[in-house]
């Protein structure tokens, strides 16, 4: 039928995880833990939204504790001078979660590999008004050259100002959407230009898993 599935739900414990890790003892439990979850991580994404360094953020809950890793680009960016950084963040999060929030920070070593980085960094582009297509050719190149097997970058919206929207795409590589032993990153984001929001998706084929 054609019809389009999240690339990261439908590889949910093939080659993905969950970003959240804890269980619920009821519905009414289920229910507010993932709506403070859902605050959590926009409070941290709106920290660093203007930088494009946040990749990846999981939750973990115990029974008196919260752990939240954070993978980046830029740890020094997350963790600020002395560490004052995390420190405003724990106080945000404790704030959010009424529980002892531990902070981990862990390190994208290749970030031109990551959906979410490669998205944010063309939305950005795009703010500052620079080509839509110069943008996309150049983050390909980068993802490419990073080692992947393919690349696939779809944009939509008044590109350029236009008059009426359209959607572009890019495609280098393989990027097969159905296998799921392919190691597929993939991530929406959207640049707020003055004639309008513009969607950006990005895949990433990383190779297969065995």
């Amino acid at each position: 039928m054609g019809q389009k599935v999240n690339p990261i739900s439908m590889r949910l414990q093939v080659s993905k995880n969950w970003a959240s890790k804890w269980f619920a003892s009821g519905k009414k439990d289920f229910a507010a833990w993932l709506a403070i979850d859902i605050k959590a991580r926009k409070a941290i994404e709106k920290k660093f939204e203007t930088r494009a360094v946040i990749n990846h953020i999981e939750i973990e809950r115990s029974s008196n504790q919260v752990t939240v890793t954070i993978w980046t680009s830029k740890a020094g960016v997350v963790i600020g001078r002395q560490g004052s950084g995390v420190q405003e963040l724990r106080v945000t999060l404790e704030k959010i979660f009424g529980s002892p929030v531990r902070i981990n920070i862990e390190e994208v070593r290749k970030p031109d590999l990551a959906a979410k980085i490669v998205s944010e960094n063309i939305a950005r582009q795009l703010e500052r008004r620079i080509n839509f297509r110069r943008a996309m050719k150049m983050s390909i190149q980068n993802v490419m050259s990073a080692g992947a097997k393919g690349v696939r970058i779809e944009v939509a919206g008044r590109l350029n100002g236009a008059e009426m929207s359209r959607r572009e795409k890019l495609i280098e590589g393989s990027v097969p959407l159905h296998t799921l032993r392919a190691d597929i990153d993939y991530n929406l984001a959207v640049a707020k230009t003055p004639s309008g929001t513009i969607g950006i998706k990005v895949w990433i084929n990383k190779g297969e898993k065995r």
